[in-house]
């Protein structure tokens, strides 16, 4: 060996267990590899107490999915937030609590009264002829049932017209934080768009069997306001209201 070999040697430093591999440059959009002895594991760089290893990218955790986006919030064409069916389903059902009771309280004793009224004979064992029964029972109750309907149709003018147009919401809407606004942005709700919901929501739906159901259904596939079939007659859309 030659002093030029010696020199040579030297510089190089004492022999290692094996060959190591020097770190390849990361491909683009690839992690990079590390230096690897030759039949052992990788050797990584120990990271520092406040980060990552110097000369190495931050973690910021798995990556999202590929394309995801979160859901879009539907809007009217105000730009405000549309009220969801459970939202809606639920003031309908507190609106409908409210009416009904009060029908219930009003409705049961003229019942009661008329019933007492017409039947005096009754506990004696009287049996009049069909004749003094139509006359005396039936139509009299049929007049006393058409004036409840009538009696109910004003009742629920007076609370889901009379009410809505003024502010937009019912007692069941305040509490559920939603409010009835015009389709047009900038318009103002009036009284005749709140009696076109009602004429849809209510009289027609006495009317047509099953409708009531089609009605409020109808904006779970309704695009884009979620609208139901009285909000489209009446051109309307329902909105959260800010806390």
């Amino acid at each position: 060996m030659t002093h030029a070999d010696d020199d040579a040697a030297a510089v190089a430093g004492p022999p290692t267990s094996g060959p190591v591999r020097a770190p390849v440059p990361p491909q683009a959009g690839g992690p990079p590899e590390y230096p690897q002895q030759a039949g052992g594991p990788p050797v990584y760089p120990q990271p520092t107490p406040y980060g990552p290893a110097p000369g190495q990218p931050p973690y910021y955790g798995p990556p999202q999915p590929y394309g995801w986006r979160p859901p879009p919030v539907p809007v009217a064409p105000d730009g405000r937030p549309l009220a969801d069916f459970g939202t809606r389903l639920l003031s309908y059902l507190i609106d409908g609590a409210i009416v009904g009771g009060i029908a219930l309280v009003v409705i049961m004793p003229v019942f009661a009264v008329v019933i007492l009224r017409l039947m005096p004979d009754a506990a004696s064992g009287y049996d009049p002829p069909s004749d003094e029964v139509f006359t005396d029972f039936v139509l009299p109750m049929l007049l006393v049932e058409l004036g409840v309907l009538l009696l109910l149709v004003v009742g629920y003018y007076i609370y889901f017209v009379e009410m809505m147009y003024r502010s937009g919401q019912t007692v069941g809407k305040k509490l559920m934080k939603i409010r009835v606004v015009p389709l047009e942005p900038g318009a103002t709700l009036t009284r005749g768009m709140a009696a076109q919901r009602y004429l849809i929501q209510f009289v027609v739906a006495m009317i047509v069997p099953f409708f009531s159901y089609l009605d409020g259904f109808w904006q779970l596939w309704d695009k884009p306001y979620q609208q139901t079939l009285h909000d489209k007659v009446a051109k309307t859309v329902v909105v959260k209201v800010a806390p």
